[in-house]
């Protein structure tokens, strides 16, 4: 069995080791990694300076099987560090939780958003407003038909302005756009609705290509949507030898206008639709790229009177997966070669999937790309579209955003070099950290060979202190000393069984982990909650673990489903059990952690039927995600919010939405 890895953790293999740490790693002399290739975006001056450029890179690029190749057819210190480092990064005192996000004051896209006062959700295409005193729905828009209640979305928020964003929803008809909105093969659908009464959209954006991800700091929006060309290749006729369907698809290519790689997108407001596209004067390219694929990045500022401006967008020629944002950077990254996650983990059991789980797109058969990522980075300091600062690159590849980090003026990148990736060498895999300053993207310092013939499960970086988890029989957590940026250096190492696929803080001294536990022989037993020591950076320590055997936790994969609420020492995560080849539905875990351990509180679950509303996709009650307001829990399903005691967990109300 084959899996693509292609979000922030999965149920992988793991096996069972005494806890060991290794004191001698640091006065180890890692090998130095080759960091001077640099990268450079140029601005193209015009359409048909664009056009003779693009038009032979993606030739060069283009397989007999289209445009993306097959399934894309037709389109310096030695003292110990501060024990106070790992409490950094805790939340802050307030009388509510919020999305669990990477960065303080930059918040993410998820299916449930509050302001303390009211609670929003997005599902089976109907966004729902909640009032907390009153705890009850007081206003709903239904933004899709209901036959296209499958539609996945999710949420941001500021004052009475959502932004609804449907992912990759080609084929979609938002209601009221029927005969407006082209419907693609991979078209992204945003909505910007009003909240100030009965809710309602005053705006529809839908751009021709896949959302990538979004950052939101103070009212201001940034959309990243990736876009192919959109070039019409000849079919293959039977017995066509591959060489002929090169030829034809490399003429089709230098023959298509320029239009087909700007990336356009539709605006609706006030019932008028206009379509647009980026200029070409707004697109830069690196020295080298492939033609093949266009990172554009939209504006939006949910307090503003204006809509969506299509003046906005800047676009990358280049190919590009994953986002982290500051208050003042949004960072970029991608492979030259690949645009999809590639890592594969041979006969690796996976997570039993939910009925609402989005689907792994098909991994097209690749040639072997360059163990290299790029990482582009623009600067959102100013209202209006960002500007493109520089860019840089380093060897390997990043699991997700946690493996970035911005800090002091340098940019922390983790990465995973000759993995289990296509036509590599899983035995020469390692892993390492690579420290960039943040205006130049130029190398710093780099410590490699961590974790070697394994690849990173997880990355956090806290303060000066950087934390990496490995895994391939066993787990080490690597604890890393930065303060030093040009000598970054591991400090210690802990290994024990099972894997943590995501690390929080949890408070002074303290971090915790989320992931799977494991027999010797490598089988999954459940999700496990690991309590770390790590307030001695050199000898980090296991202080408790709980498991809950034979379950699984959207949490390990999507860090957005985890709650830690440390006013109370609360940690909240939604639970799917199984028995034998049956799955339960999802409940929510609620632990309490304290520094001697983890203790559970209870279970919560939902009402295990609904009347249902006749659309084609089923309402699924297990629960998503979790809120604290005040000293009541709400937890989020399909099928409604429940209100339960922060501290008994005892039913307070039900508010079902079907």
């Amino acid at each position: 069995m084959r899996t693509s890895i292609r979000t922030a953790g999965a149920i992988a293999l793991a096996g069972l080791l005494a806890t060991a740490c290794t004191e001698g790693r640091a006065a180890q002399a890692p090998p130095r990694v080759d960091l001077t290739d640099k990268v450079s975006l140029v601005s193209y001056t015009s359409c048909d300076d664009m056009l003779s450029d693009i038009r032979r890179k993606t030739a060069e690029n283009v397989t007999p099987w289209g445009v993306g190749g097959p399934g894309f057819y037709g389109l310096a210190e030695d003292a110990a560090l501060p024990a106070t480092a790992a409490a950094k990064g805790a939340a802050p005192d307030q009388s509510y939780s919020t999305t669990n996000v990477h960065e303080a004051g930059v918040d993410e896209p998820d299916l449930v958003k509050t302001d303390g006062q009211r609670i929003f959700t997005v599902s089976q295409g109907v966004l729902r407003v909640v009032d907390i005193d009153s705890r009850r729905v007081t206003g709903t828009l239904r933004l899709v038909p209901k036959e296209q209640s499958w539609a996945q979305a999710d949420l941001l928020i500021s004052g009475n302005r959502a932004l609804v964003l449907f992912e990759g929803m080609g084929g979609m008809i938002p209601l009221g756009a029927v005969a407006k909105v082209r419907p693609g093969p991979s078209g992204t659908t945003y909505m910007l609705v009003d909240l100030s009464g009965p809710p309602k959209v005053v705006a529809t954006m839908t751009a021709d290509g896949a959302h990538v991800d979004a950052r939101q700091v103070g009212s201001t929006v940034r959309l990243v949507v990736r876009s192919q060309p959109n070039i019409t290749l000849p079919p293959p006729k039977p017995d066509m030898s591959e060489s002929r369907m090169l030829e034809r698809n490399r003429e089709a290519v230098l023959a298509a206008p320029v239009n087909a790689w700007l990336p356009s997108f539709q605006i609706e407001s006030d019932g008028v639709t206009r379509t647009d596209a980026v200029k070409c004067e707004q697109i830069s390219h690196p020295a080298e790229y492939t033609g093949t694929s266009m990172l554009t990045v939209h504006t939006i500022d949910l307090a503003a009177d204006q809509t969506f401006s299509p003046d906005s967008p800047i676009s990358v020629a280049a190919d590009g997966d994953t986002v982290y944002g500051t208050a003042t950077s949004l960072y970029v990254t991608s492979n030259p070669r690949w645009w999809t996650r590639p890592m594969i983990i041979d006969d690796m059991p996976m997570p039993t999937p939910r009925a609402t789980d989005r689907p792994r797109k098909p991994s097209p058969t690749p040639t072997t790309p360059p163990e290299r990522t790029e990482v582009h980075r623009f600067d959102i300091t100013a209202a209006g579209s960002p500007r493109y600062v520089d860019s840089g690159s380093v060897p390997g590849r990043l699991l997700n955003q946690y493996s970035l980090s911005e800090s002091k003026g340098n940019l922390r990148v983790a990465t995973t070099s000759n993995s289990e990736t296509f036509g590599g060498n899983r035995e020469s895999s390692e892993s390492g950290v690579y420290v960039l300053d943040a205006t130049s993207l130029s190398p710093v310092g780099s410590v490699t060979g961590l974790g070697k013939g394994e690849r990173i499960y997880s990355v956090r970086f806290i303060g000066d202190v950087g934390y990496v988890v490995t895994f391939k029989q066993t787990d080490p957590l690597y604890a890393l000393d930065l303060r030093n940026p040009a000598d970054p250096k591991v400090t210690g190492e802990l290994k024990i069984s099972g894997y943590s696929s995501y690390l929080h803080p949890g408070g002074e001294g303290r971090l915790l982990g989320v992931g799977q536990e494991a027999t010797e022989s490598g089988q999954t037993l459940g999700t496990q909650i690991s309590l770390f020591d790590v307030s001695d950076p050199a000898s980090p320590k296991i202080v408790s673990r709980f498991l809950q055997e034979k379950s699984g936790s959207e949490a390990e994969w999507d860090p957005h489903a985890f709650v830690y609420w440390p006013q109370s020492g609360l940690a909240m995560l939604p639970l799917q059990s199984w028995t034998g080849d049956f799955v339960q539905g999802s409940s929510a875990l609620v632990l309490k952690v304290g520094d001697g351990g983890i203790d559970k509180v209870g279970m919560i679950s939902h009402p295990s039927k609904n009347k249902g509303d006749g659309s084609f996709a089923p309402v699924d009650n297990g629960i998503r995600r979790c809120v604290v307001i005040g000293d009541a829990i709400w937890t989020v399903s399909d099928g409604g919010l429940k209100v339960s005691d922060a501290t008994s967990l005892a039913d307070r109300a039900w508010i079902p939405f079907v």
